[in-house]
């Protein structure tokens, strides 16, 4: 699934790519994708003849700002936004079309189909699903070491999984907690009441330069992601733990262990992220 950097990408591209453009038609192909309104003809008739203004990120969400509406998209495990000239074919899995004035489209494609599209009238995006809910935006001047703390620090719940629920902090997912708990020599089964104050401040420092750092990469192609113009992200030749089973640690050079956190499979260093209070554990075989 697409993360805050990968996303970031996306937003950044559209807006080199589609910003000014006016729609002139929408042709929409898996009409499931649509939460709001669901009709697809409703859909394309609100969209008809609305210029795209600017692209904006709210975690993992895009919002493409029209002039007098909104169109929040999320990609979820696969979905994909690229912009073709309408004579060219259009791939298998392309499920929304943009048909600009100018003869070029934006298409969405998503081979897994689980892409979401919701259309607001301005504002109301925040005080309505999916948005109304997520919490703490990591690369806002907002998101400070006092706000992390405040929001984090009292909870019972194990780090990792904190870290990726989206109601306290946005934009994380299993790569980038895995890469920032490894940074600030945390483990992932740490409470959070159980950290101290040099650590939090770590951590704190972490979550921002591990995410800063993949922006400026392009985001990770781990599966088939892509930025806009098709290009993949270049953050994956710089992943310290996460996907290094059995690699050395960059760190002490002891083997990099995969275990199951919450769920999700975790790469960590048993040295450099020590378990104060243990607790159980499932690890992977090493087939």
């Amino acid at each position: 699934m697409p993360e805050l950097p990968e996303v970031e990408t996306v937003k950044r591209t559209l807006n080199q790519l589609v910003a000014g453009k006016q729609i002139e038609r929408v042709t929409i192909t898996l009409p499931r994708i649509l939460q709001r309104p669901a009709e697809p003809e409703q859909f394309a008739d609100m969209l008809v003849g609305r210029t795209i203004e600017s692209v904006e990120r709210r975690g993992k969400f895009l919002r493409i700002l029209f002039d007098g509406l909104v169109l929040v998209s999320h990609l979820r495990m696969e979905g994909r936004y690229g912009v073709y000239e309408q004579g060219e074919p259009v791939e298998l899995h392309t499920h929304v079309r943009f048909h600009f004035v100018d003869g070029t489209e934006l298409r969405y494609k998503d081979v897994r189909q689980f892409g979401t599209m919701h259309l607001f009238e301005p504002g109301d995006e925040f005080v309505l699903p999916p948005l109304n809910k997520l919490g703490i935006e990591p690369l806002d001047d907002a998101f400070t070491l006092q706000t992390f703390k405040k929001t984090l620090a009292k909870r019972t719940t194990r780090i990792k999984p904190l870290l990726l629920n989206q109601e306290y902090v946005v934009g994380l997912g299993n790569i980038y907690v895995d890469e920032a708990l490894f940074s600030a020599g945390i483990h992932p089964e740490r409470s959070a009441d159980s950290l101290k104050t040099s650590e939090w401040a770590r951590l704190f420092e972490a979550v921002r330069a591990t995410l800063l750092r993949a922006v400026e990469a392009g985001g990770s192609s781990i599966k088939s992601y892509v930025n806009g113009q098709g290009e993949m992200g270049m953050f994956q030749h710089e992943l310290l733990v996460y996907g290094r089973k059995n690699e050395p640690c960059s760190k002490c050079g002891r083997s990099i262990e995969k275990l199951v956190v919450g769920g999700r499979g975790t790469h960590i260093c048993t040295h450099c992220q020590p378990l104060s209070k243990p607790r159980r554990t499932v690890k992977l075989s090493s087939k």
